[in-house]
C-alpha cells in the first residue's frame, strides 16, 4: 500500500464557509472536521439549512472553504484555483443527482461516455467502460435506450453508470433517491450497498433517516455544525 493510501480518501478540518448576504455575513458551514476512510459508506443528514448541500459542494470540490483545510486523495483542494479543482471533479468524484442529469438525446451508453470525452479518452476505451459500467448496474440491455424510454429507478441507474465509469475513488450521492418512489429507492440503496462491498467509497447526502440507515455510518449536521459522527469509524 502507497503512502497516499493509507491516508484517509477524505480529511476535512475546521472548515468554514461564509456568505455576504446584503451587509451581513451568513455563516453555512462553521468549523467542520469530518474523516471519511477508503471504502466507507457514509450517509451526511440534517434539515433543510444545516449546511449539508454546502458541505456536499465543499467535498466534491464546487466550492472552497473561507478557512480550513481539505484534503481529497492525498492532494490538498482548499486552495486550488477553478481550473485545478474542476480536473479534481473530473478524475476523483462520480456525481448522482436526485434528478439524474442525464441528456435527453443521448442514449444510456453516450450518457455514460460523456464524462469521458472531457478526459480525452479514445472511444474503444469509452465504450467499453460505459459498457462495464452498464452492466454493473443491470442494465446492459437498455444501453440504447434514451432517458424517456427509461423509468425514474433506470435512468438513476445510468446516472451511478456514469458516476463509475470515470472510476473515481469516491462516489458522492445529492439526494440519489429523492425522485424516485419507496420501492425504486429501496431497490437503488441495494446497489449502492453492492458498489460499496466491491470497495466504492460512497458518501450521500439525505434528508431521510431510511436512506441514511442503510450507510455503514451516519454524519449528522446541524446549523453548519457536525454533531454526530464526523470522526472516521
Amino acid at each position: 500500500m502507497s503512502a497516499i493510501e493509507q491516508l484517509p480518501l477524505v480529511r476535512i478540518e475546521r472548515v468554514s464557509k461564509e456568505y455576504r448576504m446584503g451587509g451581513e455575513t451568513m455563516k453555512a458551514l462553521n468549523e467542520v472536521s469530518l474523516t471519511v476512510e477508503r471504502g466507507d459508506f457514509v450517509a451526511i443528514i440534517g434539515p433543510s439549512g444545516s449546511g449539508k448541500s454546502t458541505l456536499m459542494n465543499m467535498i466534491g470540490c464546487l466550492d472552497t472553504p473561507t478557512s480550513g483545510n481539505y484534503w481529497l486523495d492525498g492532494d490538498e483542494v482548499s486552495r486550488m484555483k477553478d481550473n485545478r479543482l474542476a480536473e479534481i471533479r473530473n478524475r476523483k468524484i462520480g456525481f448522482i443527482f436526485q434528478s439524474f442529469n442525464l441528456l435527453p438525446k443521448l442514449n444510456a451508453m453516450e450518457n455514460v461516455e460523456l464524462p469521458l470525452i472531457y478526459r480525452g479518452m479514445s472511444g474503444k476505451e469509452r465504450r467499453e467502460r460505459a459498457i462495464e459500467a452498464l452492466r454493473k448496474v443491470g442494465l446492459e440491455e437498455r444501453m440504447r435506450h434514451r432517458p424517456s424510454e427509461l423509468s425514474g429507478g433506470q435512468q438513476q441507474r445510468v446516472a451511478i453508470a456514469r458516476a463509475l465509469a470515470g472510476q473515481p475513488p469516491i462516489l458522492l450521492g445529492d439526494e440519489p433517491t429523492g425522485a424516485l418512489d419507496t420501492k425504486t429507492s429501496k431497490e437503488v440503496m441495494q446497489l449502492m450497498k453492492g458498489l460499496n462491498r466491491e470497495g466504492h467509497t460512497i458518501i450521500l447526502i439525505t434528508h431521510d433517516p431510511e436512506v441514511a440507515s442503510e450507510a455503514k455510518r451516519i454524519v449528522r449536521i446541524s446549523d453548519g455544525r457536525i454533531v454526530e459522527g464526523g470522526g472516521a469509524a
